[in-house]
């Protein structure tokens, strides 16, 4: 789905690229005629390429088309890669310009140069800050603990564990030996309950079942169990997901219900499958009759945005994903700026709306560039307590 924000990101985008090709086509006219035109046609060569580049990050239209695997993705990353770095070096670049244009004729030619070689240096920036979101960032996993505060919890489950992985993306960007360290990580924990709240993949090439054989190996006491994400859709595997995995034990609640025991106390575990910001009146179409009286009923969603339906439905606990917390995410005046904020209120962490909760995480794997920034990937082990 093609919305405002991809618009005016992509306008943007496109602004600072006809700047750089009028700065290109500017020092390749001091070159002699012959070279100034393989540097003309160089310069449409590449911004045609990196059109198509750019539009190969729309991953839903992608998978839809049946246009994915390795080749798309990487393709799509470095696109995007070059449009977030040129444009930031491009705005280091005109603020030193005008900066040294302030600075006039008045001013001593060492002042002039340091102004220039600054401007210069800083340029480097945005390339750094990127290298630092792909190779250290990405790949900083996280395991957090957190205790989540439900109304009216039963006392047998008091302090109950569920364990949650989500956003694998198992694909060019995640590796299967990236993922057995994520499994060995979860390991360590003993949880109750285990759930997977989508996106085991990116799109219909890639390794589905190299990811499902890796989180086989996931246990709990009371079995592991998941719902299907987006990507599930786009690569219209959700029927191949749901079989495959119950072949090792998984089960993906696809719009059903799974009643656990804890004790004297009823825990109602209910999953459906992705819901699309596009059909928010729909949401949760049905779920309401799924949800158990007495018993604690518990979501999962791959989609936070369904939290203020599902607690008017009476879930008491939603546990999504979707978000990757904003993926690349920066505090400004301690605020979160990301791009997730666009699109939903609930990008990451614990939500409350009276008694109920909801939880969601940062995820494991990324999507269209394989970068994080202020949102390190997560497992994530969560206790409930009472309010």
């Amino acid at each position: 789905m093609l919305t405002v924000f991809d618009l005016v990101v992509f306008f943007f985008f496109a602004l600072a690229q006809w700047r750089i090709s009028r700065i290109w086509r500017e020092r390749a006219d001091r070159w002699p005629a012959d070279r100034r035109t393989a540097a003309r046609w160089g310069i449409r060569i590449f911004n045609t390429l990196l059109f198509v580049g750019c539009l190969f990050t729309f991953s839903d239209w992608m998978a839809r088309l049946g246009w994915t695997g390795t080749a798309i993705s990487v393709s799509g990353a470095v696109a995007l890669f070059y449009c977030l770095t040129a444009t930031g070096a491009l705005i280091i670049h005109e603020v030193s310009r005008w900066l040294a244009r302030q600075v006039g004729g008045h001013t001593d030619s060492g002042r002039r140069r340091l102004i220039h070689t600054a401007g210069t240096a800083l340029m480097a920036a945005p390339f750094a800050a990127v290298g630092y979101g792909m190779f250290i960032e990405r790949l900083d996993l996280r395991v957090r603990e957190i205790d989540v505060p439900l109304g009216g919890l039963p006392p047998d489950l008091q302090g109950l564990s569920i364990l949650q992985l989500s956003d694998i993306h198992l694909s060019a960007f995640l590796s299967e030996a990236e993922l057995t360290r994520v499994v060995d990580a979860a390991l360590e924990f003993k949880p109750n309950l285990t759930v997977i709240t989508g996106d085991l993949i990116s799109g219909s090439h890639d390794p589905l079942d190299a990811c499902i054989r890796q989180l086989a190996r996931l246990k709990a006491d009371a079995g592991v169990f998941g719902c299907m994400g987006n990507h599930e859709r786009y690569a219209r595997v959700e029927n191949y997901t749901a079989q495959a995995a119950r072949r090792v034990g998984i089960e993906f609640l696809r719009h059903r219900s799974r009643p656990l025991r804890f004790g004297q106390s009823a825990l109602n575990l209910v999953g459906v499958d992705y819901q699309s910001l596009a059909g928010k009146q729909q949401y949760l179409r049905g779920a309401d009759r799924l949800v158990v009286p007495g018993a604690l009923n518990v979501l999962l969603s791959h989609n936070p945005d369904v939290f203020p339906v599902a607690v008017r439905q009476g879930y008491n606990f939603v546990i999504a994903g979707h978000t990757h917390g904003g993926q690349v995410t920066v505090e400004i005046l301690d605020r979160s700026i990301n791009a997730a904020r666009f699109f939903t209120p609930y990008v990451y962490g614990i939500y409350r709306q009276g008694g109920a909760a909801a939880y969601v995480t940062r995820g494991i794997g990324t999507i269209v560039v394989p970068a994080r920034f202020g949102a390190p990937p997560e497992i994530t082990l969560l206790r409930l307590q009472k309010a």
